[in-house]
C-alpha cells in the first residue's frame, strides 16, 4: 500500500503525516508513506485544498486534517 500526504509543508500537512504513521502503527500495517510537496503533483490529483490524503493513487480526502480514527477507517 502506498499512502501519499499532499501538502506544501504547512503544519496541517505535517500533522496529517504524523497521524498517518500513528494509525498504521496502531493497525499493525506496513505501508509506504510519501510526502508530496510539489504543487504540480498535488494539482494532478485534483486537490486544491491541502492537506490531501491519497491511498494507492486514489484521493480519499482533501482540505482536512483527518483524525487517527478516520485514517484507520479509510485504510481498513
Amino acid at each position: 500500500m502506498k499512502i501519499e500526504v499532499l501538502g506544501t509543508g504547512c503544519s496541517k500537512c505535517k500533522r496529517l503525516e504524523e497521524r498517518t504513521h500513528e494509525a498504521l502503527e496502531e493497525m499493525g500495517v506496513t505501508a509506504e508513506v510519501v510526502k508530496v510537496e510539489e504543487i504540480d503533483q498535488i494539482v494532478e490529483y485534483g486537490v486544491f485544498k491541502t492537506p490531501g490524503f491519497v491511498v494507492d493513487g486514489e484521493v480519499k480526502a482533501s482540505g482536512k486534517v483527518l483524525t487517527v480514527k478516520e485514517i484507520k477507517k479509510l485504510l481498513s
